[in-house]
């Protein structure tokens, strides 16, 4: 990079002011001071002071990962140019031990300084991303922390780009420093993404507490809708719980891009503001942010106990992400009715498309929604062919969680309690997380009885009761019906003049006979098929029961094997008030969703 030499110093320069500004005095102050000079390149470039360690060596880390992201993402790979140097500017030796640490041979120095360059150009919302139009920080992609220090404070500066006017971030500033933000250590540090760029800054209160939004490229949003949208979002989701955890709070909205990703006290989302003048067109968009602000209590304050204080050097266990994440899906459908952004049929065929969407997959017949969670390293984010959604199901069992402790206390109790109880216990009092047996002994404790078959359908594939609880609120459910036309069950396309299958649906037809996705279907009772419209008009001529014999390529050998054709059972879950629903019934769902 250019002006290396000159960045350096000017980091050095403001370190001695900003290290003053810890709220929290230590024997071992830190800051950090990041530079965004050349956007063509998508480097930024970081020095880090650390003063009072005195060490002979001392490791420098990169997180592996950043909380709320379950993926390994080895930001050490965009790391380059590291250099380290004592309080006299002189040179100090170092090593890569592992390939997130640089051992650096301190020899007890006053102070040490390191730099280094961080390659910004990811697509997520976990990544970091530099370039002409913007800058994204996300803190555990860029900043090191060193060994066993992770609760030491720190201080950021950041030197903005010439072209870029304002900074969002859920960092306090440090008063009278410019562009400078405190942290009182490490995991508050990497859990406060910052933004930099020409934004446009919303700001407005809600019960009394300052609320910000940061657009970029804003398309000229009607702000007053937008705040008035958000404000009721905002007091909705608060009264769950009952009590607004933070001091401020910021929404990042960044544009086109993949996801959002929660944080104490603020959001970054890859999304634009929608038009606002129809309910119709925001309630997606909507959703999407009330599931990210719900999180502020779900996950970064009720988590599961494997979910804070982290390790950043590994992946991070938990059965409970059915909860963490299924749960806060389950939210943000409440919220919005709350609100009145929803209507209850709305909400109810919300969670028939959860439903529909694990009960459909294979994966929900082969894993548990608690190893669902606890593979969630691993695994698609939304679950496959062989693995079941924790967002879907976990959305499910909070519906069917939430209306059995209604019922069990005849409407006095309801998942708003176990939150309530949760959130007062262990992050007030205790201030940990919880442990899935405390998170079971506080359900049942909320419902007044055991919860043996609930909790079986977190831990187990057991086929669930949906009539026996949906009943609770006075709700039936039609879990299949069969449909007139007969099928096959190989979803195919046209490659080359072949039809070659991309899906087969599960326990079809197709699947019961061995078909494959990539089996190229030559032709049906020996007539030549090319194309699905083909394969389509030979099997809606036929019966259920018939059989039909498939001559198919597979790996360049040619075979033959038969297929049963039956009727398409969907698996519909359409969820539906009773006709002649009690007293106590009408009362839950009308207390549960409204109108």
């Amino acid at each position: 990079m250019k002006n290396k030499k000159l960045l350096f110093v000017f980091c050095a320069a403001f370190f001695a002011a900003a290290s003053f500004a810890v709220a929290e005095q230590s024997e071992v102050t830190m800051a950090f001071g990041v530079s965004m000079e050349e956007p063509n390149t998508h480097y930024y470039h970081v020095v880090f002071q650390c003063d009072g360690i005195k060490e002979e060596s001392i490791d420098f880390k990169m997180p592996a990962w950043t909380p709320g992201y379950y993926r390994i993402m080895d930001f050490a790979e965009n790391i380059s140019e590291f250099k380290a140097e004592d309080g006299d500017g002189k040179e100090l030796s170092w090593e890569k031990t592992a390939k997130n640490i640089w051992q650096v041979k301190g020899g007890k120095a006053e102070s040490i300084t390191i730099s280094y360059n961080v390659y910004a150009f990811g697509r997520s919302v976990a990544d970091s991303f530099f370039n002409e139009s913007k800058a994204y920080i996300s803190g555990a992609a860029v900043f090191m922390y060193v060994a066993g220090r992770l609760k030491n404070p720190v201080t950021v500066t950041v030197k903005a780009h010439k072209n870029f006017k304002k900074i969002s971030t859920g960092l306090e500033p440090v008063e009278g420093k410019e562009n400078t933000f405190a942290a009182p250590n490490f995991d508050v540090l990497y859990d406060c993404p910052i933004f930099v760029d020409n934004q446009e800054i919303i700001s407005f209160e809600v019960q009394g507490i300052p609320h910000r939004v940061a657009i970029y490229e804003p398309n000229e949003p009607d702000r007053g809708k937008l705040v008035s949208v958000l404000t009721r979002m905002i007091e909705s989701a608060v009264s769950v719980v009952g009590e607004v955890p933070y001091k401020h709070y910021t929404f990042i909205m960044m544009g086109d891009g993949l996801g959002g990703l929660e944080h104490r006290n603020s959001m970054a989302v890859f999304s634009n503001v929608p038009d606002l003048e129809d309910p119709n067109d925001y309630k997606g968009w909507l959703s999407f942010i009330a599931h990210e602000f719900f999180h502020l209590y779900n996950v970064k304050r009720i988590r599961p106990i494997a979910l804070g204080p982290f390790d950043y050097d590994k992946e991070n266990y938990t059965n409970m992400l059915w909860f963490a994440e299924g749960g806060t899906v389950y939210y943000e459908y409440i919220i919005l009715n709350r609100a009145g952004f929803m209507g209850r049929s709305e909400v109810l065929d919300k969670f028939r498309g959860c439903i529909r969407g694990y009960e459909n997959s294979p994966g929900n017949r082969l894993q548990s929604v608690a190893e669902s969670s606890y593979e969630a390293f691993t695994q698609p984010f939304f679950g496959g062919r062989d693995t079941v959604s924790y967002y879907d199901k976990g959305a499910a069992l909070c519906m069917l969680l939430d209306l059995k402790i209604r019922g069990e206390t005849k409407n006095q109790n309801s998942l708003d309690n176990v939150m309530r109880t949760l959130y007062r216990k262990y992050y007030k009092e205790l201030k940990r997380g919880f442990t899935d047996d405390e998170f079971r002994r506080v359900c049942e404790e909320t419902a007044g009885t055991p919860l043996s078959e609930f909790f079986e359908y977190v831990t187990t594939v057991k086929e669930i009761d949906y009539p026996k609880y949906l009943s609770c609120a006075g709700l039936q459910i039609e879990l299949s019906r069969e449909l007139p036309e007969v099928y096959l069950g190989a979803r195919t396309r046209e490659m080359d003049g072949s039809a070659v299958i991309l899906r087969v649906e599960w326990d079809s037809p197709a699947s019961k006979a061995g078909l494959n996705e990539g089996d190229e279907i030559i032709a049906l009772d020996g007539r030549r098929v090319n194309s699905q419209e083909k394969i389509d008009e030979i099997i809606k001529s036929r019966k259920a029961g018939e059989k039909v014999r498939v001559l198919l390529c597979r790996d360049d050998m040619i075979s033959e094997v038969e297929a049963i054709l039956d009727n398409k059972i969907e698996r519909s879950f359409d969820i539906k008030p009773m006709a002649n629903p009690n007293r106590l019934q009408s009362e839950i769902l009308k207390s549960w969703l409204r109108e």
